[in-house]
């Protein structure tokens, strides 16, 4: 009888033929061999292998290979220049999304070190792209930092007006993708001297010399530029980019207004002080009150003249009244029929008694009842 474990695994039977079946089923299980064990039982996985270096030549069969992880990427070669020793820019982790918003290769410029070491913050800090901020940083060491000696002083702040913002042109909805948006603009507002001067590149009142300077420089560095004048939305900071067009097309659209007057142009100019003075319309009419009584004062003294040498005084000359004119004989542009001229004084009012006579004999009859003729008669 062969015996394997499903014979073992029965339930055993009451008596003492069940009983010997029991022991017996008891002896064989204990002399089977391992590998019917085995195919009885349920499989187990395989033990993990150890991570580690691998071992001697000894045991290469069952040597494990190191696990290397994912190395990061190379840095850019706007990454290896600017160095610590031309701005304080760490490198961030790229920034992707929503939509087309974000990029790579991005540092957040926190200040620029001068040639002498001198650091001009930039605050708050800006979120840029690399290229981005070297060109910041070039515009300040190359073209502000001599500008401010020359001027006294020495540049201390850089005004971030903003960087990177995921929005549209303007703030519009639905607009274009700013180049805030790709990390790639900043607006600057002012820059602040140690002396606590601050200059407004958009004031007004900064001497004019000064901001074309700024103007010049800025506009050969970044391929956008706008500030007044522009588009509206640029009057009190200045934006720049490097957004690449087509042939290296630039924008530079910062207009340099004059300062405001301080009179305004739509009154009349003062008046010179070696000017004469102005007549008043009161003083006009008492000098022509002067002038008459003098004249009437002149004309009563040579009266009393001509009466002293017995003359008779000389009046002044009439003023002619003009004539009323003779009346022709025509009424309501129509002549009488007898237009010859007649030397009889009533010949005008007997030509016009025969006219109206002449008149109501030719007057047409109307064909009226008999009732009413006597009416028209």
């Amino acid at each position: 009888m062969t015996f394997n474990a499903r014979l073992a695994r029965r339930k055993p039977q009451v008596g003492a033929a069940g009983r010997d079946r029991w022991v017996v089923a008891a002896i064989a299980i204990l002399f089977m061999p391992a590998a019917v064990l085995a195919e009885s039982r349920t499989p187990l996985p395989q033990p993990r292998p150890a991570i580690g270096p691998a071992s001697d030549g000894s045991d290469s069969k069952h040597a494990v290979a190191p696990v290397t992880s994912l190395a990061p990427p190379a840095p850019s070669a706007c990454r290896l220049a600017l160095t610590d020793a031309v701005a304080i820019a760490p490198s961030i982790p790229a920034i992707t999304g929503p939509g087309a918003c974000g990029g790579a290769d991005l540092v957040r410029l926190e200040a620029v070190v001068l040639p002498d070491r001198t650091r001009v913050p930039v605050k708050p800090a800006a979120t840029l792209r690399c290229t981005m901020a070297s060109a910041i940083a070039d515009w300040v060491r190359a073209d502000i930092a001599p500008l401010a000696e020359r001027l006294g002083s020495r540049f201390s702040e850089l005004d971030n007006f903003d960087s990177f913002e995921c929005r549209g042109r303007n703030r519009v909805a639905g607009a274009k993708l700013s180049e805030h948006g790709h990390a790639n603009a900043l607006d600057v507002r002012s820059v602040r001297m140690s002396n606590g001067r601050t200059i407004t590149l958009t004031d007004r009142n900064v001497p004019r010399e000064l901001r074309e300077k700024l103007l010049n420089s800025v506009c050969a560095r970044f391929t956008t530029v706008l500030g007044p004048g522009s588009d509206g939305y640029h009057e009190d900071h200045i934006h720049l980019d490097l957004a690449e067009r087509r042939n290296g097309y630039r924008i530079c659209q910062w207009k340099i207004d004059d300062p405001m007057p301080e009179v305004a142009p739509l009154l009349p100019p003062e008046r010179p002080a070696e000017a004469s003075l102005r007549e008043t319309a009161e003083e006009k009419n008492e000098k022509h009150k002067l002038q008459e009584g003098a004249s009437e004062r002149a004309a009563a003294a040579s009266g009393a003249v001509s009466q002293a040498s017995g003359d008779p005084p000389q009046l002044p000359a009439a003023v002619p009244i003009p004539q009323k004119r003779p009346f022709s004989g025509t009424r309501s542009g129509k002549v009488a029929e007898d237009k010859k001229p007649s030397s009889s004084a009533s010949m005008p009012s007997t030509r016009l008694s025969a006219a109206r006579s002449a008149k109501r004999k030719h007057k047409p009859r109307l064909d009226l009842p008999p009732f009413l003729r006597p009416l028209f008669n």
